[in-house]
């Protein structure tokens, strides 16, 4: 196998361990707040997740330190170099998802919750996950 397939192939078990790693971080945050999880909303969440960074790192009105944050995030998540190597089963991508939470909830705090609101591309109930998953549902 060429190296461009290994790194592919390596990219995209990157991606789905980190999508699991917040799977899981979602269900725990659910159930401790005492709700339910919808998997198939759950399923559509990491590309939602994507999709919201970016509309807020493009959003003029959000604040320079959150975009810088977001920025920041995105190249984290990109960059190979990571605060445990990916290639430890499950806790290479676990701190994948820790930051990813951690960087939503610096957003939420400075940002607001409106501005996640109007920049969340998917259902409500997949924005109701994110604020679980963020520990800040009940905030409003």
């Amino acid at each position: 196998m060429s190296d461009g397939w290994v790194i592919a192939a390596s990219i995209v078990g990157g991606v789905v361990l980190l999508w699991v790693a917040v799977l899981v971080v979602l269900w725990v945050q659910v159930r401790r707040s005492g709700g339910t999880i919808d998997w198939r909303e759950a399923v559509r969440l990491v590309p939602d997740v994507v999709r919201l960074i970016r509309r807020l790192v493009a959003d003029g009105t959000v604040p320079r330190a959150v975009r810088w944050w977001l920025g920041g995030l995105l190249v984290y998540l990109l960059s190979p170099i990571d605060l445990v190597p990916d290639v430890i089963p499950v806790l290479g991508y676990a701190d994948d998802a820790i930051v990813v939470v951690i960087a939503l909830r610096f957003a939420l705090r400075h940002a607001g919750r409106d501005a996640l609101e109007r920049h969340w591309p998917g259902t409500p109930a997949g924005l109701h996950s994110v604020l679980a998953l963020v520990g800040r549902l009940r905030t409003r």
